[in-house]
C-alpha cells in the first residue's frame, strides 16, 4: 500500500495487550486545526493522522494512569494495590474478584472487631452480614442474612478471614436459604421449571 493511502492510528493502542477494561480515548482530528487548503492533501492527512495517533496515545496513557488511582476503575494497577496490602497477585482472577479482595483487606485493616469482620464479609456477600460471638467456644459465626446461598468468592473471604482474625479464635459460616413457607405462593408449574438449587435461593 502506497504512502498516504491508509489512515494511521486507527488500531487500538497497545493492541497486543488490550486490557479487559480501560478509558475510552480517541485520536484527535488535527486536520480541523489547519487551513482549508490542506484538506484533501493525502500527505498532510497522513502526517496529521500519525500525529493525532501519538496525541491519542498520550491522552489514553494519562486517563489510564488516573484510572489506576481509583479501585473501581483500576486494571493493571490492581497489582500495586495488592502489593501495598500484602495480597498475592493472581492475574487469572477477574478484575472484579481482585477488587473484592482488596476492598475486604482495606475494610479489615486495624484492630479486629466484630464490626470490622462484618464489613469485610459484606464486601464479599454483597448483602447484610451478622457476626455472632460465641465466647465459651472461643469462636464466632459469620451469618449471611442479606443474601441467599453461598457467596461466589468464599475462597477469597476465607483467605482474608485467616489474615485478620485473632489466631486463638475459630469461626464458622451460616448461610441463608429459602424457607418452605416462602414457597407456598409458587404454583407447581412455576416450581417445576426450577432446579432444587434454584429453589433453595428463591426470593
Amino acid at each position: 500500500m502506497a504512502y498516504g493511502e491508509s489512515m494511521y492510528g486507527l488500531l487500538t493502542y497497545s493492541e497486543e495487550g488490550v486490557p479487559q477494561e480501560g478509558p475510552e480515548v480517541g485520536a484527535p482530528d488535527l486536520m480541523k486545526y489547519l487551513p482549508e487548503y490542506y484538506q484533501g492533501v493525502l500527505e498532510m492527512e497522513a502526517l496529521q493522522a500519525s500525529a493525532g495517533a501519538a496525541c491519542g496515545e498520550i491522552a489514553y496513557a494519562m486517563a489510564d494512569s488516573d484510572d489506576q488511582k481509583i479501585l473501581e476503575s483500576a486494571t493493571w494497577g490492581l497489582a500495586r494495590w495488592e502489593r501495598m496490602l500484602g495480597l498475592t497477585t493472581d492475574t487469572n482472577k477477574s478484575y472484579a474478584t481482585r477488587r473484592e479482595m482488596i476492598k475486604a483487606k482495606l475494610r479489615g485493616s486495624g484492630t479486629t472487631t466484630p464490626e470490622m469482620i462484618r464489613r469485610t464479609a459484606s464486601a464479599f456477600s454483597g448483602g447484610d452480614v451478622e457476626v455472632v460471638e460465641v465466647p465459651g467456644a472461643y469462636s464466632f459465626e459469620v451469618r449471611f442474612v442479606g443474601t441467599l446461598g453461598i457467596p461466589a468468592n468464599m475462597a477469597g473471604l476465607i483467605q482474608i478471614m485467616e489474615e485478620i482474625k485473632p489466631a486463638h479464635l475459630d469461626y464458622s459460616f451460616v448461610y441463608s436459604y429459602t424457607w418452605w413457607d416462602s414457597l407456598k405462593s409458587l404454583t407447581w408449574s412455576s416450581a417445576h421449571g426450577k432446579t432444587w438449587n434454584e429453589l433453595r435461593v428463591y426470593e
